[in-house]
């Protein structure tokens, strides 16, 4: 009889290095089967009977405390099974402060958090440091445990760099029962010796003492399947199309028309028209170069859809359907709605032949957290999900100068020949006016404007509240924000209402401040004016996908004298390294990340069934909020960051961008960037729109709203963290002309 595959039961204790510590036991044993369960999804009595399936447990880091029953769920009560049930566990971070709990031992507050932070772990080279060498290894933790006393604990590791501290334990063992752990995290990329080696030191233990006690692995059945699911990695399989259909065709012609620009391609296809629905999305700096702009028409579908509403409204011309989503939830809706209309055949160069462009609110991300939301009543809110599909569309090449016209459309060539004809007569044209033509003032008149900047004290003292969570070991960082609002009320920017104001704002923005994710959304009631240095993530055309997170932490303001040396040194106290480099923009320096990987062979394969890219979408769904908005670990940062900040974001911190009809899709955090809500322009056959009091009172009125922030650290300078807040701030409120005051 062949032997069970080794499986591995991992706790995941709402830990963003969930994934990171399943990954690093692959690599300790790659045949092994790996099941990923939140420690409070089974109490100890449902768990039980399933334990004989599984060759070994790894308690994972978490949140929190060891002695928090909602914070530690089964985990306390897996120290003490009894010898039926007995199996080899290895805990991680919260998983050794629990050990040491429940066996006798004392966890007190680090007198100096360690939060990200290396430390050199010294070790007595026994168990799961045998032939061990010297381990630097990260940590991610305010509490430490002190086991003086217990006899049934041994420590194996410690560190000696802690203020206050002689020797803090760093590994520990059970001199009884098969129970190994650690406090650093040897999953972390940053960790050396300390990792691989120490996973394969317990996996041989785990397996010698499983041979020893004749423990044997019960074999795979229907039982622990329809409990446990598929092994990780997992990703739920895509909803299969309503109405399976043979992929259209990319119809595509080229023109090189020296001199074209974003601008005039735009302003051809009813950018400067307020009233119409546009979408454009450019690449102004590395590492883009293309311009991808919507030509919408009349008919081009349009998707809303509010949190907490049972409805999604699906456009199409002047008629509204809104179709109840039942089983599904608007992701798996979408995916099915990508799934029927699948193209082919178009510039595979390209990024973009078609597909849905627009926005994903920040609450959207929280939802799929499962957090409790706060969220306003869908009836009260304006769209978390406003997207159109794309039909025709016209990309730049701002490397080549070429410009592709492209439809999903059948037999349209006859637009591709119109389109041509009107490009290659406005641009000369356009290029001759612009040279002679003076430009637009976005600057607000005096009087008109009414700026609310978020109170400056207010703002420190909720940096100080975070630090006491994040000293209190709920969170290793939290990403606190604030909104400013910007209220326009002049009547004379009104008398041609069809003129777009927002347009000629958006031109100065890119103006301004050039990014490599820049874009105008105008999806009534919803325009957005981005201008984002991150790409949030993006995933190349199937089969053999590439998927790309480009997270930023950290920002300088340029000016004179910061270089790139000293952006780099204000922006980590280590040697800076692949996996966190200094990238230059027109006006910060950002600290940036560039993670990239593959699907498992076979996982993305084309197929009629589903959506090409559904797995990039499934992966976007499971990825929101963008965890550089929010800290980590991810949930509990969240549910914290309800409690710090006074208005919901909206907009701003969730994602823009498209989906491809090849499947392909490229999205990216919505920061730099503001918005606004006008439903003057909203369909009258739409459910009653949200208005504002000011809106109420005065269609004059136009306000913007645009939100700013930063990470906060236990390392963190309140005033520091403000004047971080602003200068991102300010890189928006330029394009009105306001500055924020001296002294705020």
């Amino acid at each position: 009889m062949p032997l069970a595959p080794e499986r591995i039961l991992l706790l995941d204790s709402y830990d963003s290095f969930t994934f990171n510590l399943a990954s690093l036991c692959r690599k300790a044993v790659p045949s092994s089967q790996i099941y990923i369960i939140k420690n409070d999804e089974l109490a100890l009595s449902e768990l039980l009977p399933f334990l004989h399936y599984f060759t070994a447990i790894i308690v994972g880091p978490g949140p929190g405390s060891p002695d928090v029953a909602a914070d530690i769920g089964v985990v306390k009560h897996l120290w003490k099974l009894d010898d039926h049930h007995l199996l080899p566990i290895f805990g991680v971070c919260l998983g050794l402060q629990s050990l040491a709990t429940e066996c006798g031992a004392t966890i007190k507050r680090l007198p100096v958090v360690k939060h990200g932070q290396v430390s050199v772990v010294e070790h007595t080279g026994t168990d799961i440091f045998k032939a061990v060498g010297i381990v630097e290894a990260v940590r991610y933790h305010s509490f430490h445990a002190q086991p003086n006393g217990v006899e049934d604990l041994e420590v194996l590791a410690w560190a000696s760099d802690d203020l206050g501290v002689e020797k803090t334990v760093m590994a520990l063992k059970h001199t009884k029962h098969p129970f190994w752990a650690v406090q650093y995290h040897p999953e972390s990329v940053l960790t050396r010796g300390g990792g691989i080696e120490v996973m394969t030191n317990f996996w041989s233990l785990a397996r010698s003492w499983n041979v020893t006690r004749g423990r044997r692995i019960r074999s795979w059945d229907s039982t622990p399947s329809g409990r446990f699911g598929a092994p990780w990695p997992n990703p739920h399989p895509p909803l299969a199309a309503t109405h399976p259909s043979h992929p259209g065709t990319v119809l595509t012609s080229t023109l090189h028309l020296p001199g074209a620009n974003t601008e005039a391609i735009c302003e051809l296809f009813d950018a400067k028209d307020e009233s119409s629905p546009f979408v454009m999305l450019e690449s102004l700096a590395q590492p883009g170069r293309f311009t991808i702009v919507g030509c919408l028409h009349p008919s081009s579908p349009r998707i809303t859809y509010s949190i907490g509403d049972g409805l999604l409204s699906l456009h199409i011309g002047e008629s509204v359907s809104h179709i109840h989503l039942e089983s599904h939830d608007v992701w798996s809706w979408l995916s099915s709605f990508m799934s029927e209309r699948k193209a082919c055949n178009g510039s595979y160069d390209l990024p973009f032949w078609g597909g849905l462009i627009g926005y994903l609110s920040y609450e959207l991300g929280v939802k799929s957290l499962g957090v409790p939301s706060t969220a306003a009543p869908a009836e009260k809110r304006h769209p978390d999900a406003n997207l159109v599909f794309v039909e025709r569309s016209i990309v730049l090449d701002n490397k080549t100068d070429i410009i592709y016209l492209q439809s999903i459309i059948d037999s349209d060539e006859e637009w591709l020949g119109e389109t041509a004809a009107r490009l290659k007569l406005a641009i000369p044209n356009y290029t001759t006016r612009s040279y002679n033509a003076v430009p637009s003032s976005t600057k607000v008149r005096p009087g008109t404007a009414t700026v609310i900047l978020p109170d400056k004290e207010l703002y420190i003292s909720r940096i100080n509240n975070a630090k006491e969570y994040l000293y209190a070991g709920d969170s290793y960082e939290l990403c606190l924000t604030a909104n400013t609002r910007v209220a326009l009320n002049d009547p004379t920017t009104h008398k041609a209402s069809r003129h777009s104001s927002s347009w000629e704002r958006y031109k100065h923005l890119r103006e301004l401040n050039p990014a490599p994710h820049s874009g105008f959304l105008r999806l009534h009631p919803t325009t957005l004016l981005a201008s984002s240095p991150e790409r949030f993530l993006s995933f190349s055309r199937p089969p053999g996908s590439t998927f790309q997170l480009r997270p930023i932490k950290g920002t300088v303001r340029k000016g004179p004298g910061i270089t790139r040396a000293v952006a780099e040194q204000a922006l980590r106290d280590v040697e800076v390294t692949q996996f966190c480099t200094v990238e230059e923009y027109k006006t910060v320096w950002q600290l940036v990340s560039v993670i990239q990987g593959r699907p498992t062979e076979g996982a993305d394969v084309l197929d009629s069934r589903y959506a090409n890219g559904a797995l990039g979408w499934e992966l976007l769904r499971r990825s929101l909020p963008p965890g550089s908005m929010t800290g980590a670990p991810k949930k509990r940062s969240v549910e914290i960051l309800q409690t710090l900040e006074d208005n919901e974001r909206s907009v701003y911190s969730g994602v823009f961008g498209y989906w491809c009809v090849g499947g392909g899709g490229d999205w990216s955090v919505t920061i730099r960037s503001c918005f606004k809500y006008d439903d003057r322009y909203t369909q009258m056959s739409e459910p009653s729109s949200p208005t504002t009091a000011e809106s109420a009172t005065d269609s004059n009125v136009e306000e913007w709203v645009m939100g700013a922030g930063g990470a906060i650290t236990a390392l963190s300078d309140p005033r520091v963290e403000w004047d971080e807040m602003t200068v991102k701030l300010q890189s928006v409120l330029r394009v009105f002309g306001i500055a924020i005051p001296r002294g705020n």
